[in-house]
Formats: C-alpha cells, structure tokens, sequence
C-alpha cells in the first residue's frame, strides 16, 4: 500500500511527499519513437537458447487483485482486459503465485527484484523496522532507501546502527539487480523501482550529489521541486552508454558488489533522465499530458503519483529513446489518488473509474510499443503485483452491484485499528515498556532488548495471545492474535536479517482485520475502531494476502493463459527472468527457475536433459523454503502454540523451542543442498543427476510431514 510507503519514509527521513500525479495542460510532443531493435550500445546482449531479446519490461504493482474480493465484482485484472488480454494471448499468468513474509510493498519488491528472501537481502520487516539502541530503546528507519544507504545515514533520529538498510546474512551491501545488465551492455531505467532510484530529499542527494551541491541546496530551498527533480527516476548506464551520454552522470558506486563495480555511472532523477530520453526534455503519460507533481513541477510525482499512465509513460519513452531494460512500479488503484483522503472498496464508482484508467494506459501503452516494434517476440514483458490486500469493510449496497452496471457503496468501511498498548494495560494488566512496528502483523520490541526465553518476554506474549477485541464491522469477539512468532520461527521465515539491532522481540500475525498499533496506555480513546482511511490489510499470514500472480510473455515463454499448476513466490522471478535472458547473478538465488512455464528449446542442456527431475525437486524446494511454504505454515501453527502455552515452568515453550531448533536447522542445511543443485543446473552447466534430486526431494517432503505432524 503505497500511501503507508509514503508515511513510512515522512516517519523516517521527515519529508512531505506529494501523492496527486499531474494534470499539466502541456502537451508538448516527448516522444522519440525508435526502432525496436532498441538498445542503449551495440554492445548489450541478452540471448538464451538461440532466441534474442532485444527489450526487457518489468512491472511491479502494488495491490492490483487477478482475484475477486466481491463474488460479484470483477476483479482488478478483470476490469484492466488490455493487460489480462495481452498476458493471457501471448505468455503465462501464474495464479498461483506468493509473497515473501512479512507481506508488504518494500519487502516484496526487493524479494522480486533480488530473488532473495528479507532474511538475505534485509528488509523482512516492512515499509518501516525499528532498530535498538545501546540503552535498549528503539528507533524508526524506513525500509525505503537508496541501495548503498546505511541505517545511519539516516535524519531522524539520530542513528545508532551501522549496518547497510540492505544488508546481507554477513553484513555487506546487498548485491544490485541492475549490475546483471549493466554488465552486459545494457542500460537499465529504473520508474520507481523501490530502492533502486533516490527515495528523498535529505539522506539521498546528499549521499549522491553532496552536501555543498547545487542538488543539495535546491533540496533545502524548495524540497517540492527537489523531489521532482532528483527522486523516484533513474538509468543506471552500461560503460559505453549512448543515452547517458546525453546528459549529466553521477558516479554509480557499489563499494560491496561481487567481483567488483567500478567505472560506471548513472543518471539520477527526472531533471538528469529526461533530457537523454526525450528531444525536448518533456516526458509524456499515456494519455499525452506531461508528467508533473501536483505543484505543476515537471518530472516524478511522487510515489503515489506512479499511477499507470505515469508509470508507462516513462518506460515507454525510455524504450523509444534506447534504454532495452525498464523497471517500474504501479501505484495501487484501491485508495483515493489526489481525489480526498480514505480508500474505496471493491465496485465503488471511484474505484472502477481508476481501474478503468489504468485500462485505458495499458491500452495506450501496448499500441505505442507495437508502433515501435517492441512486442511479443522481441521483448520479455513480466508483470507481478506486490502483497495481494485483504479488504476491510461490511456488506455493500445495493447486495447484488456489481460496480461496472450497478456501483457498490459501503457503509463500514477501514482497517480496524487496535492499541495494543492500552489494550495489554486493560486486559492484562501488562505495562511493560515496548515500542511496536504498527501493522496487520505487528512488530514488537521490547525495551532493553531482553531474550526471547527471558521472563519478561514470555510474560509479554502470553498476554498478547489473550487479548480480545469486538470488531465493530461483525459486532464478533475475538483474539486479535492468529500466530506469534518468536525469533526461532521468525528465523524459519526469513525474518532475521543480518543485523541483529532490527530482529524484533517477536512478531503476531494478527486477524487480517486489524491494524495494530502502540497508542496511549488507558482506553478513554477507544483502544479499538475504525480506521476509515485505510481499508486494505497487508502483512498477515492468510492465504487471501499471501496469494498474488505473475504474468509472463516474451520469447521463450510458452502459451499457457493462466494456469495454477505450478507453486512459485517472488523469489522465482529474478532467476526465470534471468535464464530466458542468458545472463547470471554473481550470487545464488533463493529461488529456482520456474521451467513449467518456458519452452523446452529455450532451456540449457543442463535443465532440459533431466527436466522432470528439475522440477520435481524444485516444488519440494518451494514449500520446504518458501516463507509461506507448506513447512512455514506447519511450523508457526506449532509456533503460535508454544509461545502462548502457560504450561507449568514453561516446560510447553522449552520443548517447542527446542523442536523449532532442530527442524530450522535440518531445513537449512537441507535446502542449500537443493538450491546448489539447482542453480548449478540453471546457471552452470552442471547437469542434474536424477537419483540425487529424488533423494533430495524425499528428505525434503518427510521434514514437511515431520513439522505438519506435529501441527497436527
């Protein structure tokens, strides 16, 4: 949910970003419509199993539904055709596809674009984390930062952590998803793509350009115009990059990457993008105005200003101008854009026009590129969506509207918003000092950082297991916990980073319903009501939030539709991406190849020659690994009983402990073997021998039974 990115990076860097995307009358001509041979250099290359891709187009929603979340009103694919249609015609849509945990924009995205879960890549807790200090109190940071930042690069407040924002499992710089092409030739523009572009005003231009730059004093005097100017897009330029030649570069460090990056530069921000991608420096939307922020400024506006006709005007324009590889983010279409304040439900007459908006763009858009000569057979077109939002609201009116003919209305409508502070202090007498990373799946930190096996902690969340509350939408009592994770569960899920300053005290995974939040201690405020300004949760383990799509079409990709055969999560888009391209990461994926859905003849012998055995293996990998795999699911059931258990010398808690310890470690010693096996086959030309992966996909599937048994 972008508007919660948008807070969360206020929260953490003190900005105001704007959300209204441009309406400028101005309807100067920014297109250089190009050839679809495309390309920034002669020099880029990407070819896998005899075929050429000479154009890459990744998209990346937020909050966008293949599903219904009203029986009677088509969904959010459902009512975008010019999208569905073109994925369903020319490739796959996965429907069966998932999301890391915890289930948010920021982590999704960098698990899409990496391939590695938060654990690996740092940022599993969500679109803010906190952080300890020496003295056991905690601090805010916002997951959404530029790639090399560091958590004390930081404004507000003052940081005392010194690990990257994206850090791996041994503390270093998370590796970069544009480097892979770089290196090969390619220019890689980058619309919004969390983390991969600037994402203020403060820590970032002065981190880029300096603190004495012109950049930087243009930021202080008018923060608005910095933020259209320098924010939310990039190129990161190939060495002999005819593009970015255009224009003025910055210097493109990664001081960690593997092997190596030096020499490379990149165009930061729309004030440097746009003169290297349009004749006149104008950048057009879809529907032919310029793109401006709600204060007439030229350039991005502003995260949720990244609607599709934005988004889709820059990739297109980058495109034409010869930059083969585009990144870019969708705002969601579920809140209120510029329009007022508060979300819409599934049919509401807001809504439907928005979503009909988006058609509209994606319509546009295909026809523009099919000018141009980039379509289907020379261009690989993935398209995902982030957390799949579960809905927050009564019954509309009228029962039967279908939004489209008849608009829905709701009466009750928003995210109930839960004080766990003064809820503990009412119900349980519990006052112990925490500070909590307020969502659907609350974050708790403890002041003074105890253990998890300390006293003072599993005080704590026994308490917080018991809390009740009556949703004011259903009328119904309930707990407002579904699961609690410790660390030890938490660490089963990819939720401990390699900086152990953020691994929260322990994380609940509440009712999808409820927002929780640390608010005053007492209730003469209700400690439970509506939060009208939000009514789409995200975070939880729930199969309605957990469960998202992925569409794939280009050469290479075989002519599905859309099918749920095949069990895959984010992790599996970076590695596909990558084998139908010919290129490799200089790191091993947390995902696999998804196969099933490419062309036999596009594969390596290495994979092609024992391909069932391959994926096989590589399903019994996914819910063995996978965050909301078949082994999480089973292993937080037991989990969330050990952790609530008030049994005598928490003898229940110990021996859960326990048992958590050793399937976490059988399963990690486990998967790496599987995931050396089958990156060596997608990758490096090992050849999968079939008596080992069969052994290895039994092991795997007697540990699933082995945690599902003791669910049971």
């Amino acid at each position: 949910m972008r508007k919660k990115r948008v807070m969360a990076l206020a929260l953490a860097a003190g900005l105001g970003l704007g959300a209204v995307s441009g309406t400028s009358a101005s309807a100067a001509a920014g297109a250089q419509h190009g050839s679809g041979s495309g390309g920034s250099s002669s020099g880029c290359r990407l070819s896998a199993g005899g075929r050429d891709v000479s154009h890459v187009i990744y998209l990346q929603f937020d909050n966008v539904h293949l599903t219904r979340d009203n029986p009677n009103v088509p969904s959010d694919l459902e009512q975008m055709p010019h999208l569905l249609n073109f994925l369903n015609s020319n490739g796959v849509v996965d429907s069966n596809h998932h999301t890391p945990l915890i289930a948010h924009t920021g982590n999704d995205i960098l698990t899409s674009l990496t391939g590695l879960y938060g654990s690996d890549q740092g940022q599993p807790v969500s679109n803010s984390y906190r952080y300890y200090n020496p003295d056991g109190t905690t601090n805010s940071a916002s997951t959404f930062a530029y790639w090399t930042d560091g958590v004390a690069d930081s404004s507000v407040p003052t940081p005392t952590d010194s690990a990257y924002t994206m850090t791996t499992q041994a503390g270093k710089n998370t590796p970069a998803p544009w480097t892979a092409y770089t290196k090969a030739g390619c220019d890689f523009g980058s619309v919004s793509a969390a983390n991969t572009i600037l994402e203020n005003t403060t820590v970032d231009i002065n981190k880029v350009f300096g603190t004495a730059s012109p950049e930087a004093a243009e930021a202080k005097a008018n923060p608005a115009k910095a933020q259209a100017d320098y924010v939310g897009i990039g190129i990161h330029c190939a060495k002999t990059s005819a593009v970015c030649a255009k224009s003025t570069t910055s210097a493109d460090l990664l001081p960690d990457e593997p092997g190596g990056y030096t020499g490379y530069s990149a165009l930061f921000g729309a004030k440097a993008v746009d003169p290297a991608i349009a004749a006149n420096g104008v950048v057009n939307s879809t529907d032919g105005k310029q793109i401006t922020d709600s204060k007439g400024n030229a350039g991005f506006p502003g995260f949720d200003g990244m609607t599709a006709n934005n988004s889709l005007g820059y990739v297109a324009q980058m495109q034409e101008s010869g930059v083969p590889v585009t990144y870019a983010y969708i705002s969601d279409a579920h809140d209120q854009h510029g329009a007022g304040s508060g979300a819409y439900g599934p049919g509401e007459a807001g809504y439907v026009a928005q979503l009909k908006s988006y058609d509209d763009a994606f319509g546009s858009f295909f026809t523009r590129l099919s000018k141009d000569g980039i379509n289907s057979s020379n261009t690989l077109f993935v398209v995902t969506a982030d957390e799949n939002d579960h809905f927050v609201g009564g019954a509309p009116t009228p029962a039967n509207c279908d939004g489209v003919t008849v608009p829905c209305t709701y009466q009750q409508i928003g995210e109930v918003n839960a004080n766990a502070t003064g809820l503990l202090a009412t119900q349980q007498g519990v006052t112990t000092p925490f500070k909590v990373h307020a969502d659907s799946a609350p974050n708790f930190y403890l002041t003074g950082n105890p253990a998890q096996n300390a006293t003072v902690t599993r005080s704590f969340e026994q308490a917080w297991s018991k809390v009740t509350a009556v949703n004011p939408i259903t009328g119904t009592s309930g707990t407002i916990n579904s699961y609690l994770a410790d660390q030890t569960e938490m660490k089963l899920l990819h939720m401990v980073s390699g900086d152990p300053l953020r691994t929260p005290t322990f994380t609940s995974f509440a009712d999808p319903n409820y927002y929780v939040y640390g608010g005053a201690a007492g209730c003469a405020s209700p400690c439970v009501a509506l939060g009208p300004a939000y009514a789409w949760n995200h975070g939880d383990f729930a199969s309605d939030i957990n469960t998202t799509w992925l569409g794939l079409v280009g050469p290479g990709v075989r002519k599905l539709g859309t099918t749920g055969t095949v069990w895959s999560d984010h992790t599996d888009i970076r590695p596909t991406m990558l084998a139908l391209l010919g290129l490799k990461d200089t790191y091993r994926s947390d995902g696999r190849v998804l196969t099933e859905f490419i062309s036999r003849s596009a594969l390596p012998d290495s994979l092609a020659d024992h391909l069932g055995a391959y994926q096989r293996l590589a399903a019994a990998y996914k819910q063995l690994d996978a965050g909301v795999g078949a082994f999480a699911a089973a292993t937080l059931v037991v989990s969330n009983r050990g952790v609530s258990s008030t049994s005598a010398g928490d003898a229940q808690y110990t021996a859960t402990e326990a048992t958590l310890t050793a399937l976490g470690s059988a399963r990690d010693g486990l998967a790496d073997q599987i995931v050396a096996l089958l990156d060596g086959a997608a990758f490096h030309h090992r050849s999968v021998d079939p008596r080992q992966a069969a052994n290895l996909e039994w092991q795997a599937d007697q540990l699933i039974r082995q945690a599902q048994q003791l669910a049971a």
